[in-house]
C-alpha cells in the first residue's frame, strides 16, 4: 500500500512538471489515490477459504468467502487458509517395538482448518507440529506391541494417533479427520523368518487337509459297505419270508386239493354203483402193479393163490367202509 501510494505521488510530480499538464495534477492525484484504494480495500475470497486480517498489527477480523471491503493503510491480509481438507504425508520412520525389534512404518495425515484464527496465531507452522506430534505418537503406540501384533492392530494405532493429534489440534485451530498407515516394514532378517513360517504354516494345513480327506474316505467306504450290507440282509430276509410264504401257500394249496379229491371220492361212492366201480379200480390197480412187478426182471412172477386178490380186494373194501363211516 505504502508504494503505491509513493507512486501516486510520483506520478502526480511527473504530471505537474510536464509542461501543458501541470494544471491535471490536482485531479490525477485524487483519482489515482481512489483507485489504489479501491485495490487495496476490496478483497474477493475464494470459496473454500479464510483470510485473516490485522488492523494495526492486532487481529481484526476473518473475511469470509466473497467480496469484503477494509480499510487501507490500516488492515492488511496477514494469513491465507484453505478449509478443505488436507492430505499430509508423514515421512517414514524407524520405530521399535515392544520385543526390541524395528520397524520402519510411514503413514498420512487427513485434516481441516476449522479456525482460522487460532490456525494463524496458535502455532507459528501447524503442519510441522502435527507432523511430529503423529511421528512421536506413531513411535509411542509402536513401542508398545509386539511385532506380530502391529500387523494386527492397523486400525487401533490409527485410531490412537487420531484421538491424540485431535486433542492437540484444537489449540492450532486444526482438526485431524483421520490417520493411515501406509507401510509397516520389518527388517530383511525378520521378512525372511516370516516368509518361513507363512510357508511351513501352509505345508501344515495341507497335510491337515490331506488327512481330513482320507480320513473321510474312509469314513464314506465304510459307511457305503454297511448300508450295502443292511441291504443285502434286508434283500434276504425278504427273500426268506417271500420263499416261506410261497411254500405256506403251497401246502395250503395241495392240502386243499387233497381234501377235495377225498370228498369227491367220498361222494362218489355214496353214489349208486360206487361201491363197485371203487371194486372195480381196486382191481385194475392191484393187476396194473402186479404187471409192473413181474416185469421188473427175467422172471414171471405169478400168484400161488389165486384167491389172493379177492383177499386184497376185500381187504381194501373193508378199509373203504370204515372210512365211510368215519366221514359219517
Amino acid at each position: 500500500m505504502f508504494f503505491k501510494f509513493l507512486g501516486v505521488i510520483i506520478g502526480t510530480i511527473a504530471v505537474y512538471f510536464t509542461p501543458g499538464f501541470s494544471g491535471f495534477a490536482i485531479p490525477f492525484f485524487f483519482l489515482a489515490t481512489i483507485i489504489v484504494f479501491v485495490i487495496e480495500g476490496v478483497r474477493i475470497v475464494p470459496q473454500q477459504n479464510a483470510w485473516v486480517v490485522e488492523r494495526l498489527g492486532k487481529y481484526h477480523s476473518t473475511l469470509a468467502p466473497g467480496l469484503n471491503v477494509i480499510v487501507p493503510f490500516f488492515d492488511r491480509v496477514a494469513y491465507r487458509h484453505s478449509l478443505k481438507e488436507v492430505p499430509l504425508d508423514i515421512p517414514e520412520q524407524v520405530c521399535i517395538t515392544k520385543d526390541n525389534t524395528q520397524l520402519a512404518v510411514d503413514g498420512i495425515i487427513y485434516f481441516q482448518v476449522m479456525d482460522p484464527k487460532l490456525a494463524s496465531y496458535g502455532s507459528s507452522d501447524y503442519i510441522m507440529a502435527i507432523t511430529q506430534l503423529a511421528q512421536t505418537a506413531l513411535r509411542s503406540e509402536v513401542g508398545k506391541m509386539e511385532l506380530d501384533k502391529t500387523f494386527e492392530s492397523r486400525d487401533e494405532i490409527n485410531h490412537k494417533i487420531v484421538s491424540v493429534l485431535d486433542e492437540a489440534g484444537r489449540t492450532w485451530g486444526i482438526k485431524v479427520l483421520r490417520y493411515e498407515i501406509k507401510s509397516l516394514t520389518p527388517p530383511e532378517s525378520i521378512l525372511r523368518s516370516m516368509q518361513a513360517q507363512i510357508t511351513a504354516e501352509r505345508e501344515k494345513r495341507a497335510l491337515i487337509a490331506k488327512s481330513e480327506g482320507v480320513r473321510q474316505e474312509e469314513i464314506n467306504i465304510a459307511d457305503g459297505q454297511r448300508q450295502a450290507a443292511i441291504l443285502a440282509s434286508e434283500g434276504e430276509k425278504q427273500a426268506a419270508i417271500n420263499k416261506a410264504q410261497g411254500e405256506a401257500q403251497a401246502l395250503t394249496t395241495v392240502a386243499e386239493a387233497t381234501a377235495s379229491a377225498v370228498r369227491q371220492v367220498a361222494a362218489a361212492l355214496e353214489a349208486p354203483g360206487g361201491q363197485q366201480a371203487a371194486n372195480l379200480k381196486i382191481a385194475e390197480k392191484y393187476v396194473e402193479q402186479f404187471g409192473n412187478l413181474a416185469k421188473a426182471g427175467n422172471t414171471l412172477i405169478v400168484p400161488s393163490n389165486i384167491a389172493d386178490v379177492s383177499s386184497m380186494l376185500a381187504t381194501a373194501m373193508t378199509v373203504l367202509d370204515k372210512s365211510k363211516q368215519g366221514m359219517k
